[in-house]
């Protein structure tokens, strides 16, 4: 597959500055790895990112797809020109998680002019599937 990123030449480094003074710092978000298609991002599993039972909280993992989709949308469109913004996201938690680092890969499902939707795959260190999801993002044209 070809690139789909609007700019060629993308540094990590450049993507986990977007995190600073975010949800995404809080939480530990770093981007690790992109592709032509493709996008990586860890966060640990910490008292930061857990529930009350000892178990990472579902809401950190869409936290971290909707973090990851959300950046895979902003690297497409013209910046320029358009925003993007989450409209839907959904999480299925398949298995539970009480530390470690969490992997999130997102791919793209569809590339609209309108909208993007991205499919997020949450893995633990053995590579056993933690959270699949599925977010919707609208691409709306700057005033």
């Amino acid at each position: 597959m070809s690139v789909i990123w609007w700019k060629q030449h993308i540094e990590l480094n450049e993507l986990n500055e977007l995190n600073k003074n975010t949800l995404g710092e809080a939480l530990g978000i770093q981007f690790t790895e992109i592709g032509n298609n493709y996008l990586v991002a860890t966060m640990p599993v910490t008292h930061v990112t857990k529930q009350p039972y000892g178990y990472l909280h579902g809401g950190a993992s869409a936290a971290l797809a909707e973090t990851i989709g959300s950046v895979a949308s902003a690297l497409i469109i013209n910046p320029e020109k358009q925003l993007c913004m989450g409209l839907e996201i959904n999480a299925n938690h398949v298995k539970a998680v009480q530390q470690g680092i969490v992997t999130a890969k997102c791919q793209p499902l569809h590339i609209g002019a309108t909208t993007h939707v991205w499919d997020i795959r949450i893995t633990n260190e053995k590579h056993q599937l933690i959270c699949i999801s599925r977010l919707t993002v609208a691409i709306i044209k700057k005033h």
